[in-house]
């Protein structure tokens, strides 16, 4: 774990992750490759029922600065420069669409000690504007975030947030517009082969509704990880990932949700080459 707290984004990551990252329904294939002059390229393909889209992505490295370049299937080109440590702590990112005339915006991002805060600023005449921040230790932090739109004149978050971290076990409690309540909490019973289990609870206060969704993950081998999740809806997932050569992947994923009576399940692939 980092010295300092952490940000507010990550509050409740851990559990999220188990429950929710890799987990794919499409067919999606990456490749990944890097020279050593530190030039990254990344082409991704994912193909959505008879739709299929992708874009190739290249980063380049010098010293603390990273330059990021995508573009994707519809001509449309994203840059970002980020900044690292340009002084103690801090890091910097200015990151525009082209096109897209208003998405400019620049990302600053503060870990202290004992601190960690988060702004975003729109580079407009009338900018959205997002300001997080998260104080306490490695262990507990509290933290909150709001949004402005300057546009409209109105908040468009404002949510906070508290977790406790050890190595074995994350707790996170937050709160979404003072209208959702959301807790998570993820155990880790086995370091040798990754045995953990976690559940997310997600309660309504205006309509008192209640949400939950329970997962756990453990690795079959040294290159096979195996995560099944359950939702009170009773919908159930399973993801299968297996490294079959360093850095490589295969994931398949399946879910079965009983609600939707016309094709209740669903199927996915997701090959990731790293050469």
């Amino acid at each position: 774990m980092t010295k300092g707290p952490v940000p507010f984004l990550n509050i409740g990551k851990r559990a999220k992750d188990l429950l929710y990252k890799d987990y794919n329904f499409d067919q999606k294939f990456s490749l990944t490759t890097t020279s050593n002059s530190g030039l990254g390229l990344t082409a991704t393909g994912v193909k959505i029922d008879e739709l299929f889209i992708g874009d190739i992505q290249t980063q380049h490295k010098s010293g603390k600065t990273t330059v990021d370049v995508k573009i994707d299937s519809d001509s449309r080109v994203s840059s970002t420069v980020t900044v690292d440590e340009a002084l103690t702590g801090l890091k910097t990112s200015f990151s525009f669409r082209v096109p897209d005339q208003k998405s400019g915006k620049l990302d600053l991002q503060y870990l202290h000690d004992r601190c960690a805060l988060n702004s975003t600023i729109g580079l407009t005449s009338t900018p959205l504007v997002e300001l997080a921040a998260t104080f306490g230790t490695n262990e507990l932090s509290v933290g909150a975030e709001v949004g402005f739109d300057s546009a409209s004149a109105s908040f468009t978050k404002y949510n906070s947030g508290i977790c406790y971290n050890k190595h074995d076990f994350s707790a996170a409690l937050l709160l979404d517009k003072g209208e959702t309540l959301k807790a998570s909490y993820i155990h880790l019973f086995n370091e040798t082969n990754g045995a953990a289990v976690a559940a997310e609870v997600t309660h309504k206060l205006k309509t008192k509704e209640n949400y939950f969704t329970i997962g756990s993950s453990h690795a079959l081998d040294s290159s096979t990880l195996l995560k099944t999740r359950f939702s009170n809806s009773g919908k159930v997932g399973v993801l299968c990932q297996h490294e079959w050569r360093p850095k490589s992947t295969v994931s398949l994923s399946a879910e079965y949700d009983p609600k939707v009576v016309s094709s209740p399940s669903r199927f996915g692939v997701a090959i990731a080459l790293k050469p």
